[in-house]
């Protein structure tokens, strides 16, 4: 019995050295689980944008913080007050965002096609989801007059709870 015993290593590690015999002795056999474990880490890494994105969905929702970043504001300059009003109440009825600020005209120097512009802008300001920027972003340039509108947005760090409360009811998901 004994015998039989010490024979089944020699035996598996003949079976081994057949299997790998292509490579050099001293590089060994490559194990199957370094190919999962490598697949495990590059999903992971991949994935981890989304991953860190429901944890902290899971933490907001079970302890009623805010997560900085969550929302944003996006500015808009519009050529005139109705543009502007018009702009605004087609993102309100897409509900692409809880409020829109209407700022009275302001005077703004840019270069435009090589030339220094001078002109006067209303400005929007659109609090919504960091998640709807995109999507706000894209369809502010279908309907915008500018041939490159102005849509840029920053998060939200913090702010009144009750108030990013309303933003998160006012604001629909994805």
């Amino acid at each position: 019995m004994e015998a039989s015993a010490a024979s089944r290593p020699a035996e598996e590690m003949e079976w081994l050295r057949q299997r790998c015999s292509l490579l050099p002795a001293a590089q060994g056999c490559p194990r199957t689980g370094r190919g999962t474990l490598l697949l495990v880490v590059t999903l992971s890494l991949l994935m981890y944008p989304v991953l860190r994105s429901l944890a902290l969905q899971l933490h907001s929702a079970i302890t009623g913080s805010y997560i900085s970043g969550t929302y944003s504001i996006a500015f808009i300059n519009c050529v005139n007050e109705q543009i502007a009003k018009d702009i605004a109440r087609a993102i309100m009825d897409k509900k692409l965002a809880a409020y829109v600020n209407i700022l009275p005209k302001s005077s703004a120097l840019y270069f435009w096609e090589g030339e220094l512009e001078e002109s006067t802008e209303i400005l929007l300001l659109v609090k919504t989801r960091t998640s709807k920027i995109g999507e706000l972003s894209n369809y502010v340039r279908s309907i915008h007059p500018f041939e490159i509108p102005e849509t840029i947005s920053l998060p939200i760090d913090q702010g009144n709870p009750l108030y990013l409360k309303w933003l998160e009811e006012s604001v629909p998901w994805d």
